[in-house]
């Protein structure tokens, strides 16, 4: 069957106007509808922020839990009924924070379910306090002298957890962002897909670099596996490695080469390559990197219970409950 857009869409989004939600969840449900999974074996699961309303606009299956625990009631979910699609979304506040403990267990488990991390450095529920994402010295409602703290940095977080795919996008770029959640949920095992979003009313202009086409076509590059790093109007730019770091070269500038130029590769078992370019920045000279950072294989824990379960039950002596009873000493009281 063919799905469309529609079929995945329901309610009125009561966000902010030009909020990055509104972007995010018309891309979700395009992807979705390409992908192919029916509603009827899908489900949006989130926790609590402004992000987390998101499940209220899909006609599939969704449950808005409580603060922080998208990801336990998703595992659960999942490993109840691994035919089950599931698509977690979590704010930066929700899923970092208060939620932080179980989204490092989730990577390291590798649940075969699909977070969404709408990053947009700031608590907009409630109004404009800071959040694990915010920057040093960010001035806030709850820092209102700058915050004294080092933030997270999300693929740092993930890979760190042992995670085993890492993209990410703007929500302002729907091409972008279809690809991403269409390669996240081919993916199997835990996806974290980051996705780069203003807060019109509270954190506006963050990514402003890259939340243009135009901007990004000078200030990011598109990492696709085994293709030449390279970005810029004409392509002109590239990585390239210097000693155990990276640096932008000019093709035809001080020697300069395609061939210098390092191939994307992200199915590389060891993430240090991974890790340096989900790092980069503007601010350091560097390109944003969007797509697909890291993609590797790896068993997923839904799978591995249900094998260790049959495996169990094989070697068992006993099938029901009156064979569990008659398996161990029995005394008869008269």
């Amino acid at each position: 069957m063919t799905y469309t857009a529609q079929d995945y869409k329901q309610g009125t989004p009561r966000w902010c106007p030009g909020c990055g939600d509104h972007f995010f969840l018309a891309s979700l449900q395009k992807a979705m509808a390409e992908i192919g999974i029916p509603p009827y074996e899908t489900a949006v699961i989130s926790g609590i922020g402004c992000s987390s309303r998101l499940p209220y606009y899909m006609k599939t299956y969704a449950m808005q839990t409580i603060h922080g625990r998208a990801a336990a009631i998703a595992t659960g979910a999942k490993v109840a009924n691994p035919y089950l699609t599931i698509w977690q979304v979590s704010g930066d506040g929700d899923g970092l924070a208060i939620g932080g403990n179980h989204f490092i267990h989730c990577l390291r488990r590798n649940v075969d379910i699909n977070i969404i991390l709408l990053n947009n450095r700031i608590y907009g529920l409630t109004k404009g306090q800071y959040s694990p994402t915010s920057p040093r010295g960010f001035v806030s409602k709850s820092s209102p002298f700058g915050t004294v703290e080092d933030p997270f940095r999300p693929a740092e977080l993930a890979f760190g957890a042992r995670g085993k795919f890492f993209g990410r996008a703007v929500a302002t770029d729907a091409p972008g962002v279809m690809e991403l959640m269409k390669a996240g949920q081919r993916h199997k095992g835990t996806s974290v897909c980051e996705i780069l979003q203003h807060c019109v009313i509270f954190n506006d202009g963050i990514y402003d670099t890259v939340y243009s086409s135009p901007g990004r076509k000078t200030n990011a590059i598109y990492l696709k596996h085994g293709e030449k790093m390279l970005f810029g109007e004409n392509n002109e730019y590239g990585l390239a490695q210097e000693g155990f770091g990276l640096k932008v070269v000019k093709l035809g500038e001080n020697g300069a080469t395609i061939d210098d130029v390092l191939v994307h590769d992200a199915h590389a078992e060891d993430h240090t390559l991974q890790m340096k370019l989900a790092l980069m920045n503007n601010e350091q000279g560097f390109p944003i990197a969007l797509g697909i950072i890291r993609d590797v294989e790896s068993p997923t824990y839904e799978a591995c219970v249900e094998q260790q379960i049959e495996d169990v039950k094989g070697k068992a002596s006993y099938h029901n409950f009156t064979e569990l009873l008659e398996t161990n000493d029995i005394w008869e009281v008269k």
